[in-house]
C-alpha cells in the first residue's frame, strides 16, 4: 500500500507524485487523471470574465466529453458548445439539456440526421449555420417553426499553436466568407429568418493580440451586415502555459477589451450585444495528466531513449502539431519528485521520450517537423513513472488510442476531497473488436 506526503507538481493542481503512485497501484499504467479542483477553478476565472451586456460561457466538448467532467462543469455553471450531432447526444447523455448547447459543426445535414437536427432544434438546442448549403437545408424548417440559427463567419484573421490549429484566415474552411454574406441575407430574408448570434472562432492557442484583433474586425461585420444580431461568439482558443516558458493568456484583459469594444459599438450604433466564448483547453489542460511507468530505456549514438507505456496513443499533440508538455519524474513508489519541467532539472542530463507504438513519430519529445529532440530529465530506473503535464485537453479525446490494437486508457477524477474514483474503466481487447464481424 502506497502512503506518504507526496509532492505536488506543479501550481495548477493538487495531483502530486504519491497520488501518481497510487492510481497506478489501483488501476495499473498508463492512466489519465483529472484534477477537479483546477477544473473548477478555471470555470470560475471565465464566468468572472469582464464583459458589457452579458457573457455565456460554453465549454469546448472536443477538448474532453468525458462524461463526469461535463457533468462537473455544467454544475460550475457553463454552457456547452458542440462540433458534431454526437456531441450534443454525447452531452445530452451526460445531464446537459440541449437548451445549453450550440451546435457548430462542418457536418452537413441529410435523411435521419436533418430529422434529428431538427427534432433537437424543436427542444431547444441551438444551432450555427457555417456554411450556405447548411443554410439551405435548414432553411425551410427554420422558417415554418420560427427557428433562429446563428451564423458561423470567416474573419480573415487566424491564430492558433500550429497552422492546423488555425480556424479563421483565409487558408481554413470554417464558417461563411464575406463574399457570401449577401447571398446569405438575401436567402435569409426570403425565409423570414433572423441571425440573432454571430460567431467566429480563429484558432486554438491563439495569440492574445490577435484575439483582440478579431473582436474588432467581427464588431465591424456585424455592423455592416447583421442588423437583428443580439449576440455575438468570440470564440475560445485562449493560450495556455502548458510549459513554464510559455505566457498565458490574461482572460480578464481579454474581458476587458472585449467589454470596452462593446460599450464603444453600444454608443455608436445603440445596441447592446451580448458576448460569448467557448474554451475548452483553457478549462481542462492543465488539470489533465497522463501517468506513464518508464518500460526501457534504450541507448544510441544519438540520445537514451526513455521507453514509456503510454504515448502519443495517449496523447498525439506532439506528433501532430510540434507540441510541448512537462515531464514530472517520479521515483516508483511515489516518494520522490526526481525532476519536473516547473521545479529543479539535472543539467548533465537529456534523453527522448518514446513510446511504445511502432511508429517513428511515437515521441513526446518532437521538433516542429516531427523529429526526435531531447528533454533535460532526471534520469529514471526501469519500473519509475513519468508523468505528462499539460493532458486535460485533447489527449484523451483526440488520441488514436487502438492504433497498435492497444486498448483505451483510464481516466481518473482527483475529487475536491482529495480521492481518487474512476471516470472511465480501461478498455478491453473484447470491447475493441466488438463491432468487427
Amino acid at each position: 500500500m502506497i502512503t506518504g506526503k507526496g509532492t505536488r507538481l506543479n501550481e495548477f493542481s493538487k495531483f502530486d507524485s504519491v497520488t501518481a503512485a497510487r492510481a497506478i497501484e489501483e488501476y495499473g499504467s498508463p492512466l489519465y487523471i483529472y484534477d477537479e479542483d483546477a477544473i473548477l477553478a478555471r470555470c470560475e476565472d471565465c464566468i468572472k470574465m469582464p464583459n458589457a451586456y452579458g457573457l455565456t460561457v460554453r465549454y469546448a466538448l472536443k477538448a474532453n466529453p468525458n462524461r463526469t467532467l461535463l457533468k462537473k462543469i455544467s454544475e460550475a455553471g457553463l454552457k456547452f458548445d458542440a462540433s458534431s450531432l454526437n456531441e450534443v447526444r454525447r452531452a445530452h447523455l451526460a445531464g446537459i439539456p440541449y437548451k445549453d448547447i450550440m451546435l457548430t459543426s462542418q457536418e452537413v445535414y441529410e435523411g435521419d440526421d436533418m430529422a434529428a437536427l431538427e427534432s433537437l432544434l424543436l427542444e431547444g438546442l441551438q444551432y450555427n449555420v457555417c456554411s450556405l448549403r447548411q443554410l439551405y437545408l435548414i432553411g425551410d424548417f427554420a422558417c415554418k417553426n420560427s427557428i433562429e440559427p446563428g451564423i458561423r463567419i470567416k474573419p480573415g484573421v487566424g491564430s492558433g499553436e500550429s497552422a492546423s490549429r488555425t480556424t479563421g484566415d483565409d487558408y481554413s474552411c470554417f464558417g461563411i466568407h464575406e463574399n457570401d454574406f449577401e447571398e446569405a441575407l438575401k436567402y435569409a430574408w426570403g425565409k423570414w429568418i433572423k441571425f440573432k448570434h454571430v460567431h467566429v472562432h480563429i484558432g486554438s492557442g491563439a495569440d492574445p493580440e490577435v484575439w483582440r484583433e478579431n473582436i474588432d474586425i467581427e464588431l465591424d461585420l456585424v455592423a455592416k451586415y447583421f442588423k437583428e444580431t443580439e449576440s455575438i461568439g468570440f470564440g475560445g482558443g485562449f493560450k495556455v502555459a502548458r510549459m513554464p516558458d510559455e505566457n498565458q493568456a490574461d482572460i480578464e484583459e481579454l474581458g476587458k477589451y472585449a467589454k470596452a469594444q462593446i460599450e464603444k459599438f453600444n454608443k455608436k450604433h445603440k445596441r447592446k450585444l451580448k458576448a460569448e466564448i467557448e474554451p475548452g483547453t483553457y478549462i481542462v489542460g492543465n488539470a489533465g495528466f497522463a501517468v506513464t511507468k518508464v518500460i526501457d530505456i534504450k541507448s544510441t549514438p544519438f540520445a537514451d531513449f526513455i521507453m514509456i507505456n503510454g504515448g502519443m496513443e495517449m496523447n498525439a499533440r506532439p506528433l501532430m502539431y510540434g507540441s510541448r508538455h512537462p515531464f514530472y519524474v517520479i521515483s516508483a513508489d511515489g516518494n520522490k519528485l526526481l525532476s519536473s519541467d516547473f521545479g529543479e532539472i539535472p543539467d548533465d542530463y537529456e534523453a527522448v521520450i518514446a513510446g511504445k507504438c511502432c511508429e517513428s513519430g511515437d515521441c513526446q519529445t518532437l521538433d516542429k517537423d516531427g523529429g526526435a529532440i531531447t528533454r533535460k530529465i532526471a534520469k529514471p530506473e526501469i519500473g519509475d513513472i513519468v508523468v505528462i503535464g499539460g493532458a486535460g485537453a485533447y489527449c484523451s479525446s483526440m488520441a488514436p488510442f487502438n492504433y497498435n490494437s492497444f486498448t483505451q486508457a483510464p481516466e481518473l477524477l482527483l475529487s475536491v476531497d482529495g480521492s481518487l474514483k474512476l471516470i472511465r474503466k480501461r478498455q478491453t481487447l473484447e470491447q475493441m473488436l466488438a463491432n468487427e464481424v
